[in-house]
């Protein structure tokens, strides 16, 4: 064996030898996604031939407004694509403003507006922007799973607060009242909820919030389903919780409403005194959104685009009542009626099985992805099943015959 060879050996063994550093504990603890786990296995399944309807994650399949995609073409004909301030692009940051003025009759200085790489990038801005190791946010449980790892992941505390359909599965002055402490330093709500499709009643969020800034604590509110929401009884558009509380830390996204999903593209409204250290923030996080995506964004907000989602919104609307008609028939009827997000959260309790063995076996058996509530609290872990209407019509349809046929397979 040449020297060379016995050097490489050694070294090679001695590699294999060395112990592995350990990873960070928030690494070690955080806890999956369910809903991607559960989509990445139909998405084996798919693969190996079978089929699966997947109605596990919120991804509508219409994609983004024609407008879009096209100006996005145009970004790749071979001009400079450089880096865009942290903040964003500053005419995509007044369209933003603009829109919120048309549309929710809010006046906001384009300044207080950030641009995002995704809804998520602006939830950790505001999770970093506001908690400190042992600070404590409530939350509604069921919510949003990724905002409580975001808390997790800045050493807060999450303060689960168990929500009914009696409040729509939402917070409320009372609830969070019972749950506040000396360490509370934020309240974060959804609305429109994920997973639950309902949004919180105006005046309720108006007295959650003020109750909070009364106290001295943040207002976070995740409105990524805001503008796919149903109208309200006077036919006007539901109301942004600026209208409530101006200097509340509103999120949002190009996602959902726009149909996004993969351009990865959001916003954050802060108050005005925050604006230099979210800032700072964004630019040591991800320096910048994606230069293209900004520019293609803009054509969000032509006549044309607004009008082309004005129509899936409607579209949302026929797969909503496939979706609760449905379910009815097989025998698990919705507690509260989704009127926001495109989701329906069913119980399952009466069927025997706990809501992980309930979707690991309409996988397996009826080909059929849904997200158990294991995702989104320990208070509907065990009996609850989020199903996604983002999916076509007639995916739905197959989907609810599938699953009404293994429902009755349970109870027989």
């Amino acid at each position: 064996m040449s020297g060379v060879q016995e050097a490489q050996k050694t070294t090679s063994g001695a590699a294999e030898q060395a112990p592995r550093p350990a990873m960070s504990r928030r690494a070690q603890e955080i806890q999956p996604f369910r809903a991607m786990v559960f989509g990445e296995r139909a998405d084996e399944m798919i693969a190996n031939g079978i089929d699966v309807i997947k109605l596990s994650l919120g991804e509508p399949d219409f994609g983004a407004p024609p407008a879009v995609r096209d100006a996005m073409r145009e970004q790749y004909d071979g001009r400079a694509l450089p880096y865009t301030a942290a903040l964003g692009l500053p005419e995509l940051r007044r369209a933003i403003a603009d829109f919120y003025c048309e549309r929710h009759h809010v006046d906001i200085d384009p300044k207080r507006i950030v641009i995002t790489a995704g809804g998520s990038a602006a939830l950790l801005l505001a999770t970093a922007l506001t908690v400190d190791p042992g600070d404590e946010v409530i939350v509604a449980d069921p919510s949003y799973p990724c905002n409580r790892e975001l808390i997790r992941s800045f050493e807060g505390v999450v303060v689960n607060v168990p929500t009914s359909a009696a409040t729509r599965f939402h917070l409320n002055p009372e609830l969070v009242d019972r749950a506040w402490s000396e360490r509370t330093k934020a309240v974060m709500i959804t609305s429109p909820s994920n997973p639950t499709g309902t949004t919180i009643d105006f005046d309720v969020l108006r007295d959650t919030c003020a109750l909070a800034r009364k106290r001295g604590a943040w207002r976070i509110i995740d409105e990524t389903y805001l503008d796919l929401a149903d109208r309200e009884p006077d036919g006007s558009e539901v109301k942004t919780a600026l209208l409530a509380d101006p200097d509340a830390i509103i999120c949002n996204s190009f996602s959902k409403f726009f149909g996004m999903t993969g351009w990865r593209l959001g916003w954050a409204v802060v108050p005005e005194y925050t604006i230099k250290a979210v800032d700072d923030l964004a630019t040591n996080y991800y320096l910048c959104a994606h230069t293209p995506t900004q520019h293609a964004a803009l054509a969000c907000f032509t006549p044309q685009s607004l009008a082309v989602c004005e129509e899936r919104r409607q579209e949302l609307l026929a797969r909503r009542h496939i979706v609760v008609e449905g379910l009815k028939r097989i025998g698990l009827p919705l507690e509260v009626e989704p009127n926001g997000a495109f989701y329906a959260y069913f119980r399952i309790a009466d069927t025997g099985l706990d809501a992980w063995t309930f979707c690991e076996r309409a996988l397996e058996e009826a080909h059929v992805a849904l997200t158990p509530g294991r995702d989104f609290g320990p208070a509907t872990a065990d009996t609850h099943v989020r199903l996604s209407y983002a999916a076509s019509r007639e995916a739905l349809a197959e989907g609810l015959e599938r699953l009404g046929r293994f429902v009755a397979s349970l109870r027989n």
